[in-house]
């Protein structure tokens, strides 16, 4: 089985602040790096932003800047979740205006083309601006698009390239017989596989330029820039370096496993057009792409920039600190279905779980181990980082259910809480040494393995509570105090 892993989250559109569902996917596909990287993986991890399309030029033209300045401001906002969530900090940003990104898509879109697979016609659609996609009458509802109500539909009559789109649907559902968990959840798999029986239609990859000028030139055509996903999608292998690296693109795209986290708006994207834009340039599908639920605000609405009822990662975290946004999207929501959120809510989480849970259970096994215990000695601390981590928790993160692991590990915090009511071992310790002794010790063992399996999950404090052990202290201060 090759040891190398690569995993991605979707680019995020750089035309407003960064909200708490694209942080939630970033702290999620994190997890998943630093536990493949516990298994000694070589990951490659990708993030990054999406820059063209013409929400972005709109929003240029309002607040008279260049669409590149523009987008170089916003990317940084975008970078700067790397440090703030502490994410990997060998993960790849790319974005979709770096010179050799452009300079890939057009190699991309060039061997599609010369495999048969780009023609140009005349033709009207109904378009939604705020997913820079085409929508069937089916999708609409009381004529808008119900991701993005607060826009109106746009008709288009124009002269634009397509993508046969339609020459792979025996491909695709070969596909998704052959690998039943491509799609991860299944019923989402399911989802696409009924989409591409309906039968596939072509669909448009081009906008004239002079209709919409921020966009990658169309290759031998200067009137006409690519498409937005069409130029985006690519992003997932011009970041390997495609197709220059070929080396690089062979280790993680082609021997390794690529994996691809979205939200459910992108299934259709990620799934089905990407898979059928890989076959088109003769390269290898997706290993497997993870759907998210969304987040949802006041009455149930998805969370969104353009409804206005996002939550920002940046107040999160300057209220309660990274580690607090990271376990509420990860251990107190559904990792395939929509769930809600709120500052309140992360509250409730940060209090209950961190404070009064983990915290509070660090304070009170590391008191009793200073107060009467020697520390562990190097050996012992050894043994234990040697120690395999719970076959259970890893099979859990295995298939993303990343909540389920948080869990397990909450569960051992609550075995080890309830343990110290029962049988009270800073008691036993004044009136049998050797027996009290044993309790607390074993106690910090299981609160290193705890620490262990927080690695993935809560970086920061997993180095914390290590710390704490090797050198046989009490917290100066809670690891989490209440809010």
């Amino acid at each position: 089985m090759s040891k190398n892993f690569y995993i991605t989250t979707t680019l995020p559109y750089v035309n407003s602040d960064p909200h708490i569902g694209f942080a939630m996917e970033i702290v999620r596909a994190d997890v998943i790096t630093r536990t493949k990287k516990l298994q000694g993986f070589e990951v490659f991890f990708n993030t990054g932003t999406d820059e063209h399309g013409q929400k972005i030029y709109q929003k240029a033209i309002e607040t008279n800047k260049s669409p590149q300045e523009y987008v170089d401001e916003w990317a940084e906002k975008f970078r700067g979740l790397i440090d703030l969530l502490q994410i990997s900090k060998d993960v790849h940003f790319i974005r979709t205006t770096d010179d050799w990104h452009v300079r890939a898509a057009q190699e991309f879109w060039k061997t599609c083309d010369k495999n048969g697979f780009i023609y140009k016609k005349s033709y009207q659609i109904k378009y939604c601006v705020g997913c820079e996609l085409e929508k069937t009458d089916s999708e609409l509802v009381d004529g808008k698009c119900p991701i993005h109500p607060n826009n109106e539909i746009e008709l288009r009559d124009e002269e634009n390239y397509f993508f046969k789109f339609s020459s792979f649907q025996k491909q695709l559902l070969d596909l998704y017989e052959k690998r039943p968990d491509f799609v991860v959840p299944d019923f989402r798999q399911n989802e696409i596989k009924l989409f591409v029986e309906r039968g596939l239609e072509d669909f448009s990859i081009s906008r004239l330029k002079s209709k919409m000028p921020w966009g990658i030139p169309v290759p031998g055509d200067p009137e006409q820039v690519m498409y937005v996903w069409f130029d985006a999608l690519v992003n997932y292998i011009s970041t390997l370096g495609y197709p220059q690296d070929k080396d690089n693109f062979q280790k993680f795209w082609v021997s390794g496993t690529p994996t691809q986290y979205c939200g459910k708006d992108n299934l259709r994207m990620q799934s089905a057009m990407w898979q059928a834009m890989l076959l088109a340039a003769g390269l290898p599908h997706s290993h497997q792409i993870v759907i998210n639920g969304f987040f949802t605000g006041e009455g149930g609405l998805k969370m969104s920039k353009s409804v206005g009822n996002t939550v920002d990662p940046y107040e999160v975290v300057e209220k309660y600190g990274a580690e607090a946004l990271r376990y509420y999207v990860c251990g107190e929501v559904s990792m395939f279905e929509d769930s809600p959120v709120s500052i309140d809510l992360i509250k409730q989480s940060y209090n209950t779980k961190l404070a009064n849970g983990l915290g509070n259970l660090v304070s009170r096994i590391m008191k009793m181990s200073e107060s009467n215990t020697p520390r562990l000695n190097e050996e012992k601390i050894e043994r234990l980082e040697e120690e395999e981590i719970p076959k259970n928790f890893l099979e859990y993160l295995e298939k993303f259910e990343i909540n389920k692991a948080c869990d397990y590990v909450w569960n051992k915090i609550g075995e080890m809480d309830k343990f110290i009511q029962e049988n009270q071992p800073f008691k036993v310790v004044k009136t049998d040494k050797e027996k009290g002794d044993k309790m607390i010790s074993d106690l910090v063992m299981r609160l290193y393995s705890v620490a262990k399996m927080l690695n993935p999950i809560l970086p920061e404090t997993s180095e914390k509570i290590k710390e704490l052990i090797k050198q046989n202290k009490t917290p100066e201060k809670p690891l989490f105090e209440r809010k």
